[in-house]
């Protein structure tokens, strides 16, 4: 693993891929496509607002949400990131395409500014270790100028799956050779038809929550969820909140389980997304699969301890420095030392070379 420069803020960042990339290989790591939200975050709520009177937060912050949310978690853990998306013409679209492209490095070769179309927003209230959100926003119009068949090509894709609906794509880059991971959207219809999954079939791992895993596929225990949907796709990988995550391997037979780390939860907003960006990390640089599984709950229990989606997502020096804090305190258990310990031979010294972009109460300042 070297250390290259980043090239949005010029601070150095660990690639985890970098002595795996072949000559002539993929231009990026990762595509993605989706909307992108404005989330604004509404922090420090005793509980759920109360109808007919009006509660104050005692914490604020304003990031860009929806698919941004996994395609920044993506890019601060050193992967080369393709994002495609329609962004607003107004100045919530300015500032997301800002953000992500030359704050977190994210390629938007793909993406497009639609004139005349306003940027979604998500309200999210994060309160009692949950949130809940108010959305509004209009599908974009569809571009002048068909958009290709096939996306760019990549070692990997990261699909959400809409129950009922194929995507032609997903398979032009599965036959292409991009690795596709999966997550899946709440089955509004209350059907959890396994069919309406058929885009599984392109995928080489499947990473539910234990409610869609349970609901999917008719059974009680996440852990037995996971099990029956390998046999549907290579790698099911079910994320159980703050009792960790479980993965069945279809192919070899073999499962991994490891538990949640214990932090203090500020905001739970976009921990799904950067669990799946830990995943798909670990398993291109070819990790075993208890600790991409390991990895995967380290990232996601650092992103809630901050505001935000996409910019509570951690980096490399914030992975070490936590590394560095469990070694020199009591606060995690020995079981936890012992299994994150292949963290030794991946992480820089524990130093903070550069702050991350934080979500703030406003959408960010002029000049900063």
């Amino acid at each position: 693993m070297t250390i290259p420069t980043d090239r949005a803020a010029g601070a150095p960042v660990l690639d985890p891929l970098a002595g795996l990339r072949a000559a002539g290989g993929p231009e990026f790591d990762v595509y993605l496509t989706g909307t992108v939200f404005l989330d604004i975050i509404f922090t420090g709520l005793d509980s759920a607002p109360v109808r007919g009177t009006e509660s104050w937060a005692r914490g604020m912050g304003s990031s860009p949400g929806g698919i941004a949310n996994m395609a920044t978690a993506l890019a601060r853990l050193g992967l080369r990131t393709a994002l495609a998306a329609a962004f607003g013409d107004d100045m919530y679209g300015e500032y997301c395409w800002e953000a992500l492209s030359r704050g977190e490095g994210i390629d938007l070769g793909q993406s497009r500014t639609v004139p005349g179309w306003h940027s979604p927003v998500t309200v999210s209230m994060a309160y009692e270790g949950e949130r809940t959100m108010i959305s509004h926003g209009h599908e974009a119009p569809p571009p002048e100028t068909p958009v290709p068949a096939s996306p760019v090509h990549a070692e990997a894709a990261v699909v959400l799956l809409e129950p009922g609906r194929r995507e032609e794509w997903i398979g032009d880059a599965a036959r292409a050779g991009s690795r596709v991971f999966a997550d899946v959207g709440w089955d509004d219809t209350g059907r959890w038809d396994p069919a309406d999954l058929a885009d599984l079939e392109h995928c080489e791992a499947f990473l539910p929550n234990a409610e869609e895993a349970m609901r999917y596929t008719r059974t009680a225990c996440p852990r037995a969820a996971a099990r029956a949907l390998a046999d549907r796709v290579p790698l099911a990988v079910v994320t159980m909140g703050e009792k960790g995550a479980y993965a069945a391997d279809g192919r070899t037979g073999e499962t991994a389980e490891v538990p949640a780390i214990v932090v203090e939860a500020l905001d739970p907003t976009g921990a799904g997304d950067v669990f799946v960006a830990g995943f798909v990390t670990g398993t291109l640089a070819g990790w075993p699969l208890a600790d991409r599984l390991a990895f995967a709950c380290l990232t996601s229990a650092l992103s809630v301890q901050e505001f935000g989606g996409s910019l509570s997502a951690p980096g490399w020096a914030e992975i070490a420095a936590w590394w560095q804090h469990v070694r020199s305190y009591d606060d995690q258990s020995r079981d936890t030392l012992r299994r994150y310990a292949f963290l030794d031979g991946l992480l820089p010294g524990a130093t903070r070379p550069w702050p991350l972009r934080r979500a703030q109460p406003t959408l960010g300042f002029r000049g900063v």
